[in-house]
C-alpha cells in the first residue's frame, strides 16, 4: 500500500544507543533496553512495517526492546482473528456482560480469569524514566513539522522509487505470511479456456437433454426435497449445537427493557475529530481516575498534558483511501458508552493489515465487568467487522508477549496467535514458541538455522536522509555532512528499521 497523495512523507529523529531503564514488570531497575526515535509524521504503511519488525509506538516516541539484552524480552504478538473461538473464560466475561446489560445483575467477585485488569497494561507500565524522556522529547522541535516546506533535492542520483517500494512491500508481505503464520496461501482459480467456433460443442451452454432425462431429473429433485423436508428437525439439532462465535454474543439481542444500554463510538483522535474534542474532558477524567485507582498515581500526576502526549497524540498520518476501511486508517480510541456516559476507552491504530491496540483505561467502578478481557474482545470483532471491506485487513497486534512475566501471559490465551522472530521477522504460532520460552528468556522462533533477516540492510547509500530541509541519499548527504562521521549511527538505525523503510522514511539528520 503505497502513501495517500497528500499525505506527508514518514519523518523521523533516531536516538543515538540505547536506553537503559526501570523494568516495570521484573522492577530491576536498569535492566530493561530499547533503541528509540521520534516520529514526527508517519504513514501507516510505514509503521505497519515496523511493528512487523517488533517496533511499538508510545506517543510519538516509537521503540524497539534490544530483545537477546532487555531483562524482559517483549515478543510482538498478534492474534488471527477471522480463526478466532472464544474460550470457556471469554465466553464467561461475554455473558457477564449479557447479564449486567439485560437484567442489571453483577458479581463484584475476584475475576480469576482476568489476571490484568488493562488489555495493554505494558505501555503504562512502562516506568516514569521513559515518560520523562517523553515529556522533555515532545518539546524538541529541531525543525518545522511543516512538511510543505521541505524541498526534493535536485541531483543526478535521484530516481523515481515509488514502483519498486510497492513492488517490494508487497512481496515482503507475501513472504512473511507464507513463512510465519502457517496459513495455506491463497488458491488458485483454474479459468477454461472459451472454445472457438466449429471446434466442436459449446461448453459455455448446458449439454442437450432428452425429455426422459429432464423427467428423472426433475422427480430426483422432488425426492431429496422431500428428504430435507422430513429431516429439517434432525439438521437444526446440530446446528444448534455448533460453537457460538464471538458476534454471537456480543450482539445478542437484548430484552425491550433492558436494563442498561451499552454503545461502542469509534472516533478519531489525531487529527482530533468534532466527536473526539467534545468528548475530551469525559474521556480524560477517566483516564485520572483509572491512572489513580488502578496504577495508584498521586492526583496530580496524570495531567492533561501528559494524557494527550501519552495517548491522544499520534504520528500517524490520518488515510481515508476508497478502497479502505469505512473510518479509515490511522489513530482513534474506542469509547464504550454506558447509559449515556463513557465507561471505558481503547486507544488503537488501524493499520493496512491489522488493528493495534494501544491501550485501555476505564472507570473503575466498572472494573468487575473485566473491561480488559471485554474491549480486547471488541477489538477483534471490530477487526472482523473491517475485514469484510478490506480484505487484507485481517490481523489484531495486542503488543507484547512477555513470558518471563507470568501476569503478562494472559495475551496469549487469544488463539490462534503468532509470535514475531526477533531475528528473522517471521510469524511463528504460539504453539510452537511456547516449549523453547520455558528454557530461555530470549528465543530466535525461526527453526531454519539458514533464514535471514529478508530486510536486511543491503545498501546503505540509499538510505533517504533529511538534512537542511533537503531530501537526499545518504552517499550524497556523506558528502555535504560537516564534522564527525555518523555513519556508526546510521548504520544501526537502518538495521533496526530495515531497507524497505530505510529507503521510504526521511531520517532527520541537523
Amino acid at each position: 500500500m503505497a502513501a495517500a497523495s497528500g499525505t506527508s512523507p514518514t519523518i523521523v529523529e533516531y536516538f543515538e544507543g540505547e536506553d537503559f531503564y526501570r523494568c516495570g514488570y521484573c522492577k530491576n531497575e536498569t535492566g530493561s533496553r530499547s533503541n528509540g526515535m521520534w516520529a514526527h509524521s508517519m504513514t501507516v504503511q510505514d509503521y505497519q512495517d515496523l511493528i512487523d519488525r517488533g517496533w511499538r509506538r508510545s506517543g510519538k516516541y516509537v521503540y524497539k526492546p534490544v530483545m537477546n539484552q532487555t531483562c524482559c524480552p517483549q515478543y510482538t504478538i498478534r492474534c488471527r482473528p477471522l480463526h478466532f473461538q472464544p474460550s470457556k473464560s471469554h465466553k464467561k466475561v461475554l455473558k457477564k456482560m449479557f447479564k449486567f446489560l439485560s437484567k442489571g445483575e453483577f458479581s463484584k467477585g475476584n475475576n480469576e480469569e482476568e489476571p490484568m485488569d488493562s488489555q495493554m497494561d505494558d505501555a503504562g507500565m512502562h516506568d516514569f524514566t521513559l515518560k520523562s524522556k517523553l515529556d522533555i522529547k515532545s518539546d524538541q522541535r529541531p525543525f518545522s513539522e511543516d512538511c510543505h516546506e521541505i524541498k526534493e533535492s535536485k541531483m543526478k542520483e535521484k530516481e523515481d522509487l515509488e514502483p519498486k517500494e510497492t513492488k517490494m512491500l508487497n512481496q515482503a508481505h507475501a513472504k512473511q505470511e507464507k513463512l510465519g503464520s502457517g496459513e495455506p496461501s491463497s488458491s488458485v482459480k483454474v479459468v477454461p479456456s472459451t472454445p472457438k467456433p466449429g471446434k466442436g460443442a459449446d461448453l459455455s451452454k448446458p449439454p442437450c437433454r432428452k425429455a426422459k432425462d429432464i423427467r428423472k431429473e426433475r422427480k430426483r429433485q422432488k425426492l431429496i426435497l422431500k428428504s430435507q423436508t422430513d429431516q429439517v428437525q434432525h439438521e437444526e439439532k446440530p446446528k444448534l449445537n455448533q460453537p457460538k462465535s464471538i458476534e454471537d454474543f456480543i450482539f445478542d439481542t437484548l430484552p425491550d427493557k433492558s436494563a442498561h444500554q451499552l454503545e461502542v463510538r469509534v472516533v478519531r483522535s489525531s487529527p482530533p475529530s468534532s466527536q473526539f474534542k467534545a468528548t475530551f474532558q469525559e474521556s480524560y477524567q477517566v483516564y485520572k481516575r483509572y491512572q489513580m485507582v488502578i496504577h495508584k498515581d498521586p492526583p496530580d500526576k496524570p495531567t492533561v498534558s501528559q494524557f494527550t502526549r501519552f495517548l491522544c497524540s499520534s504520528p500517524l498520518e490520518a488515510e481515508n483511501p476508497p478502497n479502505g476501511p469505512d473510518c479509515g486508517y490511522g489513530s482513534f480510541h474506542q469509547q464504550y458508552w454506558l447509559d449515556g456516559k463513557i465507561i471505558a476507552v481503547g486507544v488503537i491504530d488501524v493499520l493496512p493489515y491489522c488493528v493495534s491496540s494501544v491501550y485501555l483505561y476505564y472507570d473503575p467502578d466498572y472494573a468487575f465487568l473485566s473491561l480488559g478481557v471485554y474491549s480486547a474482545l471488541r477489538e477483534i470483532a471490530f477487526t472482523r467487522e473491517l475485514h469484510e471491506k478490506t480484505s487484507q485487513l485481517s490481523y489484531y497486534y495486542m503488543g507484547f508477549y512477555i513470558h518471563s512475566c507470568p501476569k503478562m501471559r494472559y495475551k496469549g490465551q487469544y488463539r490462534p496467535s503468532d509470535l514475531l522472530c526477533p531475528e528473522t521477522y517471521v510469524w511463528v504460532p504460539i504453539e510452537q514458541c511456547l516449549p523453547a520460552l520455558e528454557n530461555s528468556k530470549y528465543c530466535r522462533f525461526n527453526q531454519d538455522t539458514k533464514a535471514v533477516d529478508e530486510e536486511r540492510i543491503k545498501e546503505l547509500d540509499r538510505l533517504r536522509v533529511l538534512y537542511k530541509r533537503t531530501i537526499m541519499p545518504y552517499n550524497i548527504y556523506k558528502k555535504r555532512q560537516k564534522g564527525p562521521s555518523d555513519e556508526a549511527i546510521v548504520q544501526q538505525y537502518a538495521d533496526l528499521v530495515g531497507q524497505t523503510c530505510s529507503e521510504r522514511m526521511l531520517l532527520f539528520r541537523s
